[in-house]
């Protein structure tokens, strides 16, 4: 056994992150005020490129929670949220008081499917309640089906929480990711695409929308010289010195998603030959995702019975995280009494499914020990840890 880990997704600092932090420091302003939180909310509006306001919080979830808030959702509202997710997309709905109603994934994207959320929306009224929300998620960093989940929320007067919390850097027909929505969301969690040590964004069509997501999460204070509150408030904010860290991230963004990438090209070569192993991809070029996690799918049935659990364990006997899919929200203890629709695309997933070593700082000799296993383990004629 090697005894170094090959990490499934770790951080990648750039090394220009000392010089925002260093600058938070010398100016004293190590707490939710400063230059780095509104030079990082700049630097995001200036990449995402579409006149849009971001205001910077201590997590995604923060900001799919303000986001549920801006959008008006209450107590005994429903809320459509993509099943195959993390739970974090789906956790804020239950904060609110609302019902999830959670929609099967589809094939292409592995993403929200049209039909069953089309389904579940003239059902929702046709029993007197049309859903407050849609939240649709970018799994992997792969787009959802944006022009037909857009005609369906436009249809029938619903708007849309965009998850792009593993969607920084991709993009759809040149339009990047998070400003798909009427609410955009990111994620700056220390295995995402880029970090700032934690932290997420929420992506607003206006200043003014911005400005009440910051005060929101600023406790709800309002103008006074007390501290006066009217209306309920949360403690979101990111502080400057995290902050600093994602303008130092912002500098290598392009970099690490090229990165990421190399490392789905590289499996998508390296199990080119092997039967029963198919690399989840984008479905044509109007597509174009940043791989945050690159994944396959294991048929047994084509595989001579070697399983994705079974590769998984031999990876991890040679230190190489892998981890399945994410278990979709409708088959979670948590989840399992609300309102599912669809089929069995997201379950069936989920059990062949297994996410592979995808950090942008992965070396050569990690490529070559990953490569080594899926020789031995597929036995696999013409195979070899040089490939």
């Amino acid at each position: 056994m090697n005894s170094k880990n090959i990490w499934l997704s770790s951080p990648h600092m750039a090394g220009t992150e000392q010089k925002f932090v260093r600058e938070a420091f010398d100016s004293d302003c190590v707490a939710m005020v400063g230059k780095n939180i509104d030079g990082f909310e700049q630097d995001l509006e200036n990449y995402l490129n579409q006149n849009v306001s971001v205001g910077v919080l201590s997590s995604g979830t923060a900001a799919i929670h303000l986001g549920l808030i801006l959008l008006g959702v209450e107590a005994g509202d429903t809320v459509i949220c993509q099943s195959m997710t993390f739970s974090a997309s789906a956790n804020p709905i239950l904060y609110l008081g609302a019902t999830p109603i959670f929609i099967d994934s589809e094939t292409e994207t592995w993403n929200l499917c049209p039909v069953a959320l089309e389904a579940s929306i003239v059902d929702s009224i046709a029993k007197g309640a049309t859903p407050k929300v849609i939240i649709a998620v970018h799994l992997y960093g792969v787009p959802y089906k944006i022009d037909e989940v857009r005609l369906l929320a436009d249809k029938y007067g619903i708007p849309i929480l965009e998850d792009s919390a593993e969607a920084l850097g991709s993009s759809y027909k040149g339009q990047k990711c998070g400003t798909f929505g009427d609410i955009g969301v990111l994620s700056f969690n220390g295995n995402k695409i880029i970090t700032a040590s934690g932290g997420g964004a929420i992506i607003t069509r206006s200043k003014k929308l911005k400005e009440k997501a910051i005060f929101f999460a600023t406790q709800s204070r309002d103008i006074a010289a007390h501290y006066e509150h009217s209306e309920i408030g949360y403690n979101y904010s990111m502080s400057n010195i995290a902050a600093g860290i994602g303008r130092g991230q912002m500098e290598v963004l392009d970099v690490h998603v090229g990165l990421r990438i190399k490392m789905h090209d590289f499996y998508v070569d390296l199990f080119k030959d092997i039967e029963g192993v198919n690399v989840f991809s984008s479905p044509n070029a109007d597509y174009s995702a940043n791989y945050w996690l690159s994944a396959i799918l294991v048929s047994p049935e084509t595989t001579h019975g070697i399983t994705v659990k079974e590769f998984r364990l031999a990876l991890e006997k040679e230190n190489i995280e892998s981890r399945p899919l994410w278990k979709p929200m409708h088959l979670q203890p948590i989840f399992s009494k609300y309102p599912y629709y669809g089929t069995s695309v997201a379950q069936t997933l989920f059990e062949n499914g297994l996410c592979l070593p995808s950090g942008s700082n992965l070396t050569n000799e990690d490529r070559a020990r990953i490569t080594a296993v899926v020789c031995q383990i597929f036995k696999v004629k013409g195979c070899s840890e040089s490939s």
